[in-house]
């Protein structure tokens, strides 16, 4: 993406707490609240664009102790950095903030970044519906509203309750919905490896489409044994976290070959970041979709 920094007249930079509305259960803990920084670029001629810098507590990359002073160095030096890419390779986040408040800057500071059908409402972009940890019955209520709400894809974490109490649910919506849902799984690594390929053997018999990050290794040869003798479709999210060289990227797409990889700009190293691992994706007939990383309205409009 060809940007001119040099182009900005102001930044500003603006910090928000956001609280969620329920305690967000996941297999790596609970979340009641996460910091999202925004920067807000202002033209020559006026436009105002607006980017957020979106990090997760423990699973960010660029979830480090500078990281304020990072940003803030970026605004008091911003015009004379000649590629912000190489210079904030190490800060994803950041490289999303500055993409997403450049281009709605340049597109008149209206927070349409990519005019399509999609932002005139003439389309629609399918999306999976979200299901956080809880009790059973929390759970199948978020289910059932997301149904509601015209959600045909569900993604359930599992991995930090009781398994007999995730499979229950999976079987509740299969005798409740069929195959007219397509069911996603989130382990967020919360498996070892025979246990992982157990569970798996379990979700088969429901017709799950995949599941995402099943266990917690650096191995690269392990994940690719697992990728092969896994019963269910795997999708990697967090092990393309950190991974910044583009023959590195390479080198993990080729040895694991997981079915699917899942893309989040803030954590994947932005919208450039993202577009890298698609083209090395697509040359290992490797299927993708992006999604967001608890960014608020901004960054997930973005």
């Amino acid at each position: 993406m060809n940007i001119d920094l040099k182009q900005i007249d102001t930044i500003y930079l603006s910090k928000r707490q956001l609280n969620f509305s329920f305690p967000a259960g996941t297999s790596r803990g609970v979340l009641s609240s996460k910091d999202s920084y925004f920067l807000n670029f202002v033209s020559v001629d006026g436009n105002i664009g607006v980017g957020e810098c979106s990090i997760i507590k423990g699973l960010s990359f660029d979830d480090v102790e500078n990281y304020l002073h990072e940003l803030l160095l970026f605004i008091e030096q911003y015009k004379s950095i000649e590629n912000f890419y190489s210079t904030y390779q190490k800060f994803p986040s950041i490289i999303f903030g500055i993409e997403s408040a450049w281009l709605d800057m340049i597109q008149g500071g209206k927070q349409i970044l990519f005019p399509s059908h999609f932002t005139e409402s003439k389309s629609k972009i399918p999306i999976n519906g979200l299901i956080w940890m809880g009790s059973e019955d929390f759970m199948w209520k978020q289910v059932v509203e997301k149904v509601e709400n015209g959600y045909n894809c569900i993604k359930i974490k599992i991995g930090a309750i009781n398994w007999t109490t995730e499979l229950g649910l999976i079987q509740r919506i299969r005798n409740e919905y069929d195959a007219g849902i397509i069911l996603r799984v989130d382990a967020n690594g919360a498996f070892d490896y025979h246990r992982g390929l157990e569970i798996c053997a379990e979700l088969k018999k429901y017709n799950i489409h995949s599941i995402e990050q099943p266990i917690s290794t650096k191995y690269l040869h392990e994940y690719a044994q697992f990728c092969k003798e896994s019963l269910v479709p795997v999708a990697l999210d967090e092990q393309l976290i950190g991974v910044f060289d583009r023959e590195e990227k390479r080198r993990l797409l080729q040895e694991i070959q997981p079915s699917y990889i899942v893309l989040k700009p803030s954590l994947h190293g932005g919208f450039e970041g993202c577009n890298e691992w698609i083209l090395l994706a697509n040359e290992f007939k490797i299927a993708w979709w992006i999604t967001s990383a608890l960014e608020s309205n901004i960054g997930l409009n973005a």
